[in-house]
């Protein structure tokens, strides 16, 4: 089944405290409002990813569709930020670990979701609340939104194999609830 990875969601330390109130002051595209949330915004264009940062040296980097997006994000903050504290080092070696995948696929055809609802034990339907099903997997652990057109999109997941192994699953257990159904 093809698919296209749509967010990567990859956390990341620089073991160094962060003066996030200075950053902000200093550097355009980053928000820092404590009040309301205890990190900082920092938006970057190209990549287009957003990172949390906080006081801790911890950042949180959004918004990859690939692993080099998250690389190149980081090396860009890590050279925003050093204008600001020299003490931040830009590494050559970026490390971090990506903590969640989202990608959409299709199975191409249309869906009853009453009957994968009724069909399968992990799957949840609630049309009122939301248009698509979900269907939860507990190896590898991930979850899938299931659309009335076929599509789908799959989070939760840490990598690609994961990732394969999760659509493969939810094809089969899909094909089963319909065969049962006569579908």
């Amino acid at each position: 089944m093809r698919y296209r990875i749509v967010n990567l969601v990859a956390y990341s330390n620089l073991r160094q405290t962060l003066d996030l109130y200075n950053l902000a002051l200093a550097i355009p595209n980053v928000e820092y409002e404590p009040e309301q949330f205890p990190g900082a915004v920092l938006k970057i264009k190209e990549p287009k990813v957003s990172m949390l940062l906080f006081k801790n040296g911890k950042i949180i980097v959004s918004g990859a569709s690939n692993e080099k997006q998250i690389t190149t994000g980081i090396r860009k903050a890590l050279k925003l930020l050093h204008e600001v504290q020299p003490e931040i080092k830009v590494r050559r070696k970026i490390e971090y670990n990506v903590v969640n995948m989202v990608a959409s696929a299709s199975l191409n055809k249309k869906l009853d979701l009453f009957e994968l609802a009724l069909g399968l034990d992990n799957v949840e339907y609630e049309p009122e609340q939301f248009p698509g099903a979900v269907m939860r997997l507990t190896e590898p652990k991930a979850s899938i939104l299931l659309f009335l057109n076929g599509q789908l999109i799959c989070a939760g997941v840490k990598n690609e194999k994961d990732l394969k192994k999760a659509l493969n699953k939810t094809r089969k257990f899909v094909k089963q609830a319909l065969k049962k159904a006569g579908g």
